[in-house]
């Protein structure tokens, strides 16, 4: 065998198929790279067979080189062979017991706390660093040397070497198994498949094989005499969809032919892109996948990469679940698990869990812990009793520390109490994902061999993590259509193949030498990701795959990314380029329009108001003014958007909380011959009431009470400017008749003028907190902001002055209008006051009325402006009208079909 590359080419792809075919008796195995090349030569052979007109035939032996290593390990074990440290005539050794990825992460990790060093993330580099182990066992890479990393982590090897003494892990399987080759069963024929490039350890372990007796070959994939072509699009996304367009093109272009074609797209930013790329795929194959109530079945495409498990809905309700049993849980996560379909009961109460959580958000902390999300229950029965079997088991668990084996059982004692995984019948990816949720807790259990007993936050700590790196793939029926990222598409065959993403930036890939090997060490023993030559010389040699791996070949690019315009990369610049006639298909809704049976029916007016007294005070002439139907839809419909609880106060709180100083300071006061006095004890007192009046404790409280006090301070100083006055009335409560409404108000503060030209008379104040009050959001028509006008007109008829109080730290002030100059610093007199408030009565009274008599047209005052603080959007759909709010979204991913 040469010292550098795979064994020698000795053996067809077509003889091996055939050889293949003949099954056990010809002691045949096939390792290649990974399972997805296993996978796909154990289809051709079966296609062979069943060419053949057979109906069943033995299976081929074909697997990945690591599950072979695994598999003799496993024979042995069984088998009883000796070890390299034992006399070859003994035959009754025990091997070292092989760790699982688990088991090694975890002792990564308890050598590098145990070094002292202080690491942000002591989980994640116990990762890398064995990955470094099976680099360095790999390449054959003595650790040490290098800079600061490389000398850690070579402290850590030995560390790590003598908490395994006695046990074997996967980087060092391979050196352990060939030692007893010759004890075992082993095949006469070993082929190594699609081998691009085999490692040190690798090679040494096929030349073991062969002094033992085994013929080692190599065998490549057959290649095709394609012609690739280039070609180009404006944007990834462009790109992405052409290449779905294409490949339903060739597979509806099959003719007479039953075989479906076998297609490939590769996506070099797979992980960051398959959201997108499920969703483009399945616009195009199927275009109404997503219609509500469309049986679910299966498309004709499948990608390559998993989801992390902690993503899956099902297990993300365990995990959520879990959580909340140690701990507090963000609102928005414990929503979930109300809503959840994976709880006992869930399909019962579904309507019941809705509601309830609808009302939660309005007054639920933004933490929740079980307990008192259990008491906050109150009509959801099934949902509050499986909550409280949960506590139960809890409070009967008394141990803090427990092996990871007992956390494992008292993690799925809990769910079981808690009714999971729900009374409905799993679909089948949801019944695989229990399966391998069920997979992991036994990855938990099994760190009991290398762990001391664990707390429960530490314990849940690893569920979490071994979930977040656990990839789910359910499987499913054999798909056509390949959506496959660069390592999973080196070494396979097509009928068609599409290369996307080829980008002067992205192909080839930069150089990624691993941070804990030092890259002169690496260099020397031939890692091709270690150098810029050696990732280039890898990345042509997986170019020129591409080029042979299919009857047609496409290899393509993006032009744009943002700003930035993008070249073709240079292994793919050479060729000749192309534009693809691809056809255009539609969307669902495209469909829908072309069988043009439309009926266009004017809606535009509700049934009249059959009463004239409504909810929402003077809110409803705001809303009927900004748009008639959020008026109609909000308070005759009851439509409302969900509140999200929020850390501390929200601007509604802030403001409520504004409003109960200022009530229980001028409550005080009353006059402003009061603010010539000492007003420190006032200010305090108001501050003290207006927390307790919101219910706030503890430190925020003691914030909460020093803000109030110096924005009571500095607010005072502009009062002290004023014409003397006094209170006259604060947050009164009246009943306010507007046209044919009749409305509930509460008016922040009435004053009345004690001294000068308009003594006597009224002053309307609303408080403001918000950045900018204007005057201007009085004007007719359609006033943004019409309350203190309606209370203008509405109150007695010596109102002397309207005014907004904005109190904001560093901008206080008083905004609006006056019968006269002089009536409150800063509000300026009118140019005719009595037709101004003429003006005020009459539109109030015009919004009233439309209101009333039903008007309820999608007419927003300043469209997309207006629409973007609304909270109606999915029920009024405005975006249909006004093509305001655009179909695209973050990175390419469409509004949807």
């Amino acid at each position: 065998m040469r010292e550098s590359g795979p064994v020698p080419e000795l053996l067809d792809k077509k003889n091996l198929l055939a050889r293949l075919a003949e099954g056990h008796a010809a002691r045949i195995t096939v390792v290649t790279p990974n399972a997805r090349l296993s996978q796909a030569l154990m289809a051709e052979v079966d296609a062979l067979q069943a060419g053949k007109g057979l109906a069943s035939w033995e299976a081929p032996d074909i697997l990945p080189f690591n599950a072979f290593v695994a598999r003799l390990y496993e024979d042995a074990s069984y088998a009883d062979a000796p070890t390299p440290k034992a006399p070859e005539a003994a035959r009754s050794r025990e091997l070292p017991l092989l760790l699982t990825p688990t088991q090694e992460t975890w002792l990564w990790a308890e050598v590098i706390r145990a070094s002292g060093r202080t690491l942000l993330s002591p989980e994640r580099t116990a990762a890398q660093c064995r990955a470094a182990w099976q680099l360095a066992h790999a390449w054959r890479i003595a650790p040490g040397g290098g800079n600061e990393d490389a000398a850690a982590f070579a402290e850590w090897s030995r560390a790590y070497e003598k908490k395994t003494a006695g046990d074997v892990d996967a980087a060092r399987l391979p050196d352990l198994v060939k030692g007893f080759l010759r004890e075992l069963r082993i095949p006469r024929l070993l082929v190594a498949y699609a081998f691009d490039l085999l490692t040190p350890q690798a090679r040494d372990f096929l030349a073991a094989c062969e002094a033992a007796g085994v013929e080692v070959v190599e065998c490549r994939p057959q290649a095709h005499n394609a012609t690739p072509v280039r070609t180009s699009f404006p944007s990834a996304r462009d790109e992405l969809e052409a290449a779905a367009r294409w490949a339903r093109a060739r597979l509806e272009n099959r003719g007479q032919v039953q075989i479906f074609p076998r297609i490939g797209i590769v996506v070099p930013d797979l992980s960051l892109r398959r959201k997108e790329a499920v969703r483009i795929f399945s616009q195009v194959l199927d275009p109404g996948y997503n219609l509500p109530g469309a049986p679910r079945k299966p498309l004709p495409f499948n990608v390559s990469l998993g989801v992390p498990l902690d993503e899956v809905p099902l297990v993300q309700a365990a995990l959520a679940l879990l959580e909340l049993c140690h701990g507090e849980l963000p609102y928005e996560a414990a929503s979930r698990l109300i809503r959840s379909p994976f709880l006992g009961a869930a399909e019962q109460e579904r309507s019941l869990r809705a509601a309830l959580d609808a009302r939660l958000r309005r007054d639920a902390p933004a933490r929740i812990g079980l307990a008192s999300l259990v008491a906050r229950i109150d009509k959801a029965p099934r949902l509050r009793a499986a909550l409280e079997a949960t506590i139960k088991v809890l409070r009967e668990e008394k141990e803090s520390l427990k092996p990871p084996s007992a956390w494992a059982r008292h993690f799925s004692a809990l769910l079981e109490a808690a009714g999971f995984p729900g009374e409905r019948t799993l679909d089948s990816e949801e019944f695989q994902a229990r399966a391998k949720w069920h997979e992991t807790l036994g990855e938990l259990a099994r760190l009991d061999r290398v762990s001391a007993s664990l707390p429960y936050s530490q314990a849940l700590a690893q569920l979490k993590a071994l979930c977040a790196d656990t990839l789910f793939q359910p499987e499913s029926g054999e798909a056509p259509i390949q959506v496959l990222g660069i390592l999973e598409s080196a070494g396979l065959e097509f009928d068609h193949l599409w290369a996307s993403g080829l980008t002067d930036e992205a192909w080839p890939l930069r150089a990624r030498p691993n941070p804990f090997l030092p890259v002169a060490a690496q260099k020397k023993a031939g890692i091709p990701e270690a150098s810029a030559e050696g990732a280039a010389a890898l990345d042509a040699r997986i170019t020129e795959g591409w080029k042979g791996a299919a009857a047609e070949v496409v290899l393509s690019h993006y032009e744009k990314e943002d700003d930035r315009s993008l070249a073709p990369s240079p292994l793919i610049a050479g060729l000749a380029r192309a534009e693809l006639a691809l056809p255009a298909y539609p969307r669902y809704r495209d469909l829908v329009f072309r069988q043009r049976a439309l009926q266009s029916i004017a809606d535009r007016n509700a049934p009249p108001l059959g009463q004239g007294r409504v909810r929402g005070g003077t809110r409803v002439l705001a809303d009927q003014a900004a748009c008639p139907f959020r008026a109609f839809a909000r308070w005759r419909l009851r439509a409302e958007a969900l509140e999200a609880p929020a850390e501390g106060l929200d601007a509604a709180g802030r403001g409520t909380l504004l409003h109960a100083l200022m009530f229980f300071l001028w409550q005080e006061l009353k006059t402003s011959a009061s603010l010539e006095k000492d007003v420190a004890p006032a200010i305090a007192h108001a501050a003290e009431a207006a927390v307790k009046e919101l219910g706030l404790e503890g430190r925020f409280a003691e914030l909460e009470r020093a803000r109030l006090a110096r924005l009571a301070r500095e607010w005072l100083d502009v009062e002290r400017a004023r014409t003397p006055f006094e209170v006259a009335s604060m947050e009164e409560k009246r009943t306010l008749h507007v046209g044919p409404l009749e409305l509930s108000a509460r008016i922040d503060r009435i004053d009345r003028l004690v001294e000068g030209p308009m003594r006597g008379g009224q002053v309307v104040i609303d408080y403001k907190t918000s950045r900018a009050p204007s005057p201007k959001h009085w004007e007719p028509p359609r006033p943004d902001d019409p309350q203190v006008p309606i209370y203008a007109v509405s109150a007695a008829e010596d109102v002397a002055a309207v005014a907004f109080a904005k109190v904001r730290p560093g901008d206080m002030k008083f905004m609006g209008f006056s019968e006269k100059d002089g009536a409150v610093p800063g509000v300026k007199p009118a140019k005719a006051w009595a037709p101004l408030l003429a003006s005020w009565r009459t539109e109030a009274a015009r919004l009233a009325g439309t209101f009333a008599a039903g008007e309820a047209e999608v007419d927003p005052k300043r469209g997309l402006q207006t629409c973007r603080t609304c909270d109606l959007q999915t029920l009024c759909r405005v975006y249909e009208k006004l093509n305001v709010l655009e179909e695209g979204e973050p990175n390419g991913e469409g509004a949807g079909s």
